[in-house]
């Protein structure tokens, strides 16, 4: 009997899945949803009478219930860049040339994709079976929302088969529109707020505390990515078919296009048609087919070389100016604001929009009482576009910009060949302090728990710190007596500081604020230099030899570490234990075989996998670099290695490696 029990439960759930599968990913249910009811509630009730059989990949568990207070930080093993963005046909001519010259050749394949408008995720199968699903975060880790995305019905938890034991496969969570709408209406009726727009409700919802609350909404998720150190094909367009046969929902709209001229025809069929999809679309994806030309453009240091988005024309409104302010930004950088008429834009009510620097101002020929025409760039960030001159109010005059910095009344200087305005008193302007004090302590610098923007501004008006350094000497009497702090959010901070001296120094890097270097960038400083003594005994030859690293990056930190209130400052983090030393780098040294040697590396490889070619090279004190140059020291060449990389390097006389050459090298 129990043996019987448990074949009608396995019936039962291989049952549900196929439903499941065919209402949810092909659009196509074999049976009616009543009937899918009733086979649902007989499957939990066996469930239940028989908890023996209890398995967390059964159909039962997409109706949530974990509730997760706090959503765990997991790295990502292979990074989410960011797509690099086109408006026009020439743009994407542009692009197609480098691409061309990269590679050698004229012979590029296309994929053409719908850009979706959602929260991008990443999920990881082993084995058939998804273990984590993680958010896009800052590229290098997200946060895992695993719970959260089981209740999503198009994601399958098992997959029917499996081509692969492990791989990744990315895509978007979005809120398709009909269940958006459906949401605003329940909200309406029972009184409350609706919410603004698909997008923002999607990724919201993945970090709901309570899974059982996102079950209730008709999330979707649309998948156009896999990732695996092995896939067993050799194009972007048959992973998606690949895809496609496991059970995920791969959109139909992609297309493989010979040259840009068909691009060009599918990003205009579907500008006209996107109005009629079931969800929001705000452009299309181009990427290079073949997954070698893929690997042989590789990446800059924030998006592939061999993608590019291109954005459908943003939405538009016109609205009236009604004040310019100037906001200061950490690094004493002056920031122009148009103040606005509120007016709806995509979903969201825009009372202010950037207008960038005094240049743009004047381009505009913007005047107070202007009728303006506001757009928001990418549909994110709001920014002015031009003037309705029909409209401009007879005593109009033109805009005055600025000499003095509206905080502190330094007046600005404007550096040649700089489009913005700075005020140089970075030490005297309580703006400028404040920001670094909140940059130091913000999630992706040093993640400091208990201590917000309105506390810095608390802490610092009441002469409690005047630096970053300054937090490590608080204490929580000191906290108590402030307004809205209690003992227990007091000891909170404390707490939350002390900890913070654990955090990396590729993030305590990125923590000091250094103009220009960002985290991508304190990462290969950190990596390179390993330790904030060495980089700061660096000069400028020294600085230029990381890769990617130019002149103004170079300078930048040149000029913080030339300034003696900087150096007293990282003595002082030193003093009180904050993490100036690479840990990760010296744990995974194997030798300093390479120190100090930059590296290409080009083609496909049989004893490596590109990825292990380049972390071998770094185990051993070498720097992998995306081009070759006359700083170059050697090319590793595997199969189909570009014709164009392979002149060059004969060219500029770098010795050629082959995989046996390197293999050698390492052994001796």
């Amino acid at each position: 009997m129990p043996e019987t029990i448990k074949q009608q439960i396995l019936a039962l759930r291989q049952a549900l899945r196929t439903y499941n599968y065919e209402y949810y990913v092909l659009d196509d249910s074999s049976i009616s949803d009543h009937v899918f009811d009733q086979k649902m509630a007989e499957l939990a009730r066996l469930e239940q009478d028989n908890p023996q059989y209890f398995d967390p990949h059964s159909p039962t568990q997409r109706v949530g219930g974990e509730v997760t207070k706090h959503f765990k930080n997991l790295k990502h093993r292979y990074r989410m860049y960011s797509l690099d963005n086109s408006y026009s046909r020439e743009d994407l001519l542009d692009w197609e040339k480098r691409l061309q010259k990269l590679l050698g050749t004229d012979r590029i394949e296309y994929t053409c994709e719908l850009k979706y408008d959602g929260a991008s995720i990443n999920l990881r199968y082993e084995n058939g079976v998804l273990q984590t699903a993680v958010t896009r975060g800052d590229g290098f880790q997200g946060d895992e929302v695993t719970a959260n995305i089981k209740t999503i019905r198009s994601i399958p938890l098992l997959l029917k088969k499996s081509m692969l034991d492990t791989f990744e496969i990315r895509g978007e969570v979005i809120l398709p529109l009909d269940g958006f709408k459906n949401m605003n209406t329940a909200r309406l009726a029972a009184g409350e707020q609706p919410f603004k727009n698909p997008r923002n409700t999607a990724s919201g919802s993945l970090k709901l505390q309570d899974s059982a609350v996102v079950a209730q909404r008709p999330l979707d998720c649309l998948l156009y990515h896999v990732v695996s150190d092995d896939l067993p094909v050799s194009t972007h367009y048959e992973t998606l078919e690949m895809a496609r046969t496991l059970g995920f929902k791969v959109p139909k709209a992609i297309e493989r296009c010979a040259s840009i001229e068909a691009v060009m025809q599918f990003i205009e069929t579907w500008d006209q048609q996107r109005h009629q999809l079931p969800y929001e679309t705000d452009g299309v994806v181009v990427k290079v087919n073949s997954l070698s030309q893929q690997d042989e453009l590789g990446h800059t240091s924030k998006a592939p070389r061999w993608a590019i988005a291109y954005k459908f024309k943003a939405v538009q409104q016109s609205t009236v100016l009604r004040e310019i302010s100037y906001q200061v930004g950490r690094t004493g950088a002056i920031t122009p604001v148009a103040n606005l008429a509120p007016v709806s834009l995509a979903g969201t009510v825009v009372k202010r929009a950037s207008l960038h620097n005094a240049d743009q101002i004047e381009k505009l020929s913007v005047r107070l009482g202007d009728t303006v025409y506001v757009e928001k760039g990418g549909d994110i960030i709001p920014k002015v576009l031009g003037v309705d001159l029909s409209k401009r109010p007879v005593d109009a005059v033109p805009v005055q910009y600025i000499n003095h910095c509206p905080d502190c009344g330094t007046t600005l200087v404007r550096k040649e060949g700089d489009a913005k305005h700075y005020c140089p008193d970075s030490y005297g302007c309580p703006t400028q302090i404040k920001g670094r004090i909140q940059h130091f302590i913000s999630r992706k610098a040093m993640d400091i728990d208990g201590l917000g923007a309105e506390t810095v501004e608390l802490l610092f008006s009441e002469g409690l710190i005047c630096n970053y350094a300054d937090l490590y000497t608080l204490t929580a009497s000191q906290l108590e007596p402030l307004e809205r702090m209690a003992a227990k959010s007091a000891q909170n901070a404390v707490t939350g500081i002390k900890q913070s001296i654990e955090i990396p120094f590729e993030k305590v890097l990125f923590a000091l604020g250094i103009r220009f270097v960002g985290e991508t960038v304190a990462r290969k400083l950190a990596k390179h230099f390993r330790s904030i003594d060495g980089l700061m005994k660096a000069d400028m030859d020294a600085l230029l030899a990381v890769d990617e690293i130019g002149e103004r990056i170079a300078n930048s930190v040149l000029e913080f570490f030339g300034d003696l209130r900087n150096i007293q400052l990282v003595n002082r983090l030193r003093q009180y234990g904050v993490q100036l030393m690479s840990n990760e780098s010296a744990s995974l040294a194997v030798s300093n075989l390479l120190q100090g040697k930059k590296l290409v590396v080009s083609g496909v490889f049989t004893s490596f996998t590109r990825t292990e070619l380049k972390k071998s090279i770094e185990a051993n004190g070498g720097v992998v670099a995306g081009s070759i140059s006359a700083k170059t020291d050697f090319v590793i060449a595997g199969d189909q290695m570009g014709p164009s990389k392979r002149a060059k390097a004969v060219q500029l006389g770098i010795p050629i490696l082959s995989e046996a050459d390197y293999l050698g090298m390492l052994k001796k």
